[in-house]
């Protein structure tokens, strides 16, 4: 990715040269989604603002080495992510194939549909907030990056370090998952 296409590439490559400003900026402009993402992705505030903390450090640690290869933003995402799957793996053993298989067999993807054109907009909204939140971590990251973040596959891929096509599957799934339950 070239820099000259990315304004928050542009910032992040100033304070890797030193200039402070240039940080206060990426850091105003990218806070409030970053801690969204993480507060919707690990549901716990404590762990969110710590997840938000260290990303944040990550950036800073990151500046002398920074090359735009994406997005800052999906960049920033990234970091994120990572640091997330690392808390998890601390916290719980990893499930065996058929575990994972399982797990996935149970979850499907939703599409932006209407459960019930009775329900107010705000009730609406809260339903599908609900039944994301019931997602399993990887499709639930995946659905949140899709529809609050509005990134492509490819980012997508790029942040969660994971195939398309994995992600593709995961949106899949997590869509008829969701459309299921707002049925209901």
């Amino acid at each position: 990715m070239d820099a000259a296409v990315d304004p928050d590439a542009l910032l992040m490559l100033a304070y890797a040269h030193g200039d402070l400003a240039a940080f206060e900026t990426l850091y105003a402009r990218h806070r409030g989604m970053l801690y969204r993402f993480l507060l919707r992705s690990v549901r716990d505030p404590h762990r969110t603002d710590e997840l938000f903390q260290e990303t944040w450090s990550r950036v800073i640690g990151a500046r002398s080495r920074y090359q735009p290869q994406a997005k800052f933003s999906t960049w920033l995402l990234q970091i994120a992510h990572n640091l997330m799957i690392d808390g998890l793996r601390r916290q719980r053993p990893l499930a065996d194939g058929d575990e994972a298989e399982a797990a996935l067999a149970t979850v499907a993807t939703p599409e932006r549909e209407q459960p019930d054109h009775t329900l107010s907009e705000f009730e609406r909204r809260r339903s599908l907030q609900r039944a994301i939140e019931q997602l399993p971590d990887e499709q639930r990251i995946a659905v949140l990056l899709r529809l609050e973040q509005e990134l492509s596959l490819e980012q997508i891929a790029t942040i969660t370090c994971t195939g398309r096509e994995t992600v593709k599957s995961r949106l899949r799934y997590a869509m008829n998952r969701l459309r299921e339950m707002l049925s209901e």
